[in-house]
């Protein structure tokens, strides 16, 4: 089965990628993060990306298109359902290239963090696989999450603090 995997960061993808390859998986990875602030901190993870996916041998899509206003106006005055709104645009964008290049589905690393709302994932990811004709393929990467860290800090990739957006970003700081 081929599987386009979007990916919002190196660290992200270390175990997702195992368990799909180990299932004899074809995968290829997508890079769109356009909620990533600031500029600094999107750049480092997508070069971590590229780094760590060049030692592993995994393709990647590149939607190098740093899009933080389309962000921020998609969230304006829905800052509340701001997850749900990321999650929506990254998935509708790697449903959209699933299709176009015939994938057999699509997934998301976003299901390997104990940290996002995996339900919302799956259920916003199987909407938008219906809406365009690709099947999303959920899986629940969290049981490989302390597995994921500590080979993340054995290879010593770069490790975000943050979810990526700027409300991430101030919650972080304000210790929430």
């Amino acid at each position: 089965m081929r599987v386009l995997l979007h990916i919002c960061c190196a660290n992200c993808l270390l175990y997702p990628l195992k368990v799909l390859r180990g299932e004899g998986m074809e995968v290829m990875g997508f890079f769109y993060n356009p909620n990533i602030h600031p500029y600094q901190e999107y750049a480092r993870r997508r070069d971590t990306l590229k780094d760590y996916a060049e030692r592993v041998d995994l393709k990647v899509i590149w939607r190098d298109d740093y899009q933080l206003e389309r962000f921020l106006q998609a969230v304006a005055f829905r800052e509340g359902n701001r997850c749900e709104i990321c999650y929506h645009m990254r998935l509708e964008a790697a449903a959209q290239v699933a299709k176009h290049g015939k994938f057999d589905a699509f997934s998301t690393t976003l299901l390997y963090s104990k940290h996002q709302k995996f339900q919302s994932i799956v259920e916003i990811g199987e909407s938008l696989g219906k809406l365009y004709g690709v099947r999303f393929l959920p899986r629940d990467f969290r049981e490989g999450w302390k597995e994921g860290i500590e080979e993340s800090k054995r290879l010593g990739l770069y490790r975000q603090q943050y979810c990526g957006c700027i409300f991430s970003e101030k919650e972080r700081f304000l210790g929430r």
